[in-house]
């Protein structure tokens, strides 16, 4: 198992990437911190862990708060000694597709959510980290810290310009993160998905079959990705086979940005 014994947390793991990212973590012998604001399917997430045999516990929390976000932190460090693993995946969408229609509310949610978030919750964790110091892997090898972003964090999508810069600004505050900590052996990184089945993903079509066709006629591979796609690429990203990774974008797409 190549997470025996590491604690990792996942934010936006009430469902999803999040969820299932949050389940295999847990196979690999992990000790889960399931975070969200969703307390019934956080719990839920926690069950599935346990039913399977696995360890976990879910925190309440809004990522766009301070104080939540150094709450999980603590919650997890509390419970199990340790933070070696964080997955920020909490995330948002939806907006208006016309920029000069769009409001300064729009704008808010959407950066407060999938850029303030990550930026929270990489303060905490990475001072977090840096007091364990390198050695708090079982096995000695280095932190790790994986951000969601997207597909349009690399390209731009014209509907969604807020996201796409909300994407963006994830990815260029991952590379500046893992420059100033990797000689402090904490590695970070982004995950890029393009589209994925995912209650997001289903809201984004309006669960409309011709929409469905329509995105996934934009991947070259010939379809959209699954939760267990992405969650494959963040388990390697989250161990010691990717020791020699950080700053990088992993794209998880299907070939979209290679067209």
């Amino acid at each position: 198992m190549i997470l025996q014994d590491k604690v990792a947390l996942v934010t936006g793991g009430t469902s999803g990437i999040g969820r299932t990212t949050a389940i295999a973590y847990a196979q690999q012998q992990a000790k889960v911190v399931v975070v969200g604001r969703r307390m019934d399917e956080g719990e839920e997430t926690v069950r599935l862990i346990k039913e399977a045999g696995g360890e976990a516990i879910f925190v309440q929390a809004d990522v766009t708060k301070e104080a939540d976000v150094e709450a999980m932190v603590d919650k997890a460090v509390g419970v199990f000694g340790q933070l070696d693993i964080a997955f920020n995946n909490a995330g948002t969408v939806g907006e208006n597709p016309s920029l000069i229609e769009q409001t300064e509310a729009e704008y808010d949610r959407m950066m407060n959510v999938n850029v303030k978030g990550v930026w929270w919750s990489m303060k905490y964790e990475i001072a977090q980290m840096l007091k364990q110091g390198s050695g708090s892997f079982a096995s000695g090898g280095t932190m790790c810290i994986i951000n969601t972003a997207s597909a349009n964090g690399v390209v731009a999508l014209p509907s969604v310009p807020l996201y796409t810069a909300s994407k963006h600004a994830v990815v260029g505050l991952t590379k500046a993160a893992a420059l100033q900590y990797a000689k402090a052996g904490i590695r970070i990184n982004v995950v890029a998905p393009a589209a994925i089945e995912t209650d997001m993903f289903e809201a984004a079509t309006g669960g409309q079959d011709e929409a469905k066709a329509y995105m996934a006629g934009l991947h070259p591979i010939g379809r959209i990705g699954t939760p267990l796609e992405v969650a494959n690429a963040v388990l390697f990203l989250s161990s010691d086979l990717a020791s020699f990774t950080t700053g990088t974008t992993l794209m998880v797409d299907g070939g979209f940005v290679a067209q």
